[in-house]
């Protein structure tokens, strides 16, 4: 909540096509265009494509903006209840209410996964996983959705391209997305906003409902962050992301330090 993460749509707009095509997604064309898709997949070193054209900062547009007014709707029907405040700052708000009132980690996780799943039609997720996950062991699959999120989330990531990334098998595709700087992150200032409404989810969403593999490493340093679309993350114990100390900046950890003066502060409460 990328991450909604918050990342995530699985259509590219009727004037892109698919080849040249979130997790966090919504959904803006249909599959017709499927058959038109080119793999490029291979042995060779990783490449980063779309890099020309970069701008250090993202400007969203119309189509930006309904995207999160979309997301954000979704959002209050999840926790019930809006922010006061308009636009960006309120879905960040919104976040931190998500990750607050939750029980645990685990129904944080488990919310977002629903908000994600909610912007699909059902039938559309479940085609894309029967019909396009499985081909050619999972690859063009995982190049489609880190062409889709390129399009489609950068109001809610900042500016990213598609890059290429090291499959198990050894080979190398252009199946993953390199955020600069995730706006997501540097706005909740959050490593447990972070991990359980955007990283976890997001990796749980695209594997469970689309059929493709998603690892997410944020850099907690610059507020980088890579996407792995056709990698599958480690265990819990043996990812590191989810070991990372709460930042000096964390809101909530610094609130926790002026009500609670001996609760160890330096991890995130969330995380």
């Amino acid at each position: 909540m990328k991450m909604m993460p918050l990342a995530l749509t699985l259509h590219a707009p009727q004037t892109v096509m698919v080849s040249s095509s979130p997790i966090y997604l919504l959904p803006t064309s249909s599959l017709q265009n499927r058959t038109s898709f080119r793999a490029f997949c291979s042995s060779v070193s990783p490449e980063t494509i779309h890099s020309e054209g970069s701008k250090a900062e993202y400007k969203p547009g119309i189509l930006d903006h309904f995207f999160l007014n979309s997301f954000r709707d979704k959002f209050v029907k999840e926790v019930g209840w809006d922010s006061e405040k308009p636009g960006y700052g309120g879905l960040i708000e919104l976040a931190k209410a998500l990750m607050m009132n939750s029980r645990s980690n685990s129904h944080t996780k488990d919310a977002a996964v629903r908000i994600l799943k909610s912007l699909f039609p059902p039938l559309l997720l479940e085609l894309y996983k029967i019909l396009i996950a499985p081909i050619d062991g999972g690859k063009l699959a995982a190049m489609m959705v880190a062409r889709v999120t390129v399009l489609t989330c950068q109001w809610l990531m900042g500016t990213c391209k598609v890059n290429s990334v090291d499959l198990p098998d050894g080979t190398s595709c252009n199946s993953g997305v390199f955020v600069e700087r995730c706006k997501y992150l540097e706005e909740s200032k959050c490593v447990g906003i972070c991990i359980n409404t955007c990283k976890l989810p997001t990796q749980s969403f695209f594997k469970d409902y689309m059929g493709v593999p998603l690892l997410m490493e944020p850099n907690f340093s610059d507020y980088s962050c890579q996407f792995k679309f056709g990698v599958s993350p480690p265990l819990p114990e043996d990812d590191d992301t989810l070991k990372e100390p709460c930042l000096d900046v964390c809101p909530i950890a610094n609130k926790r330090r002026e009500i609670q003066r001996n609760v160890d502060v330096m991890k995130c409460p969330k995380a």
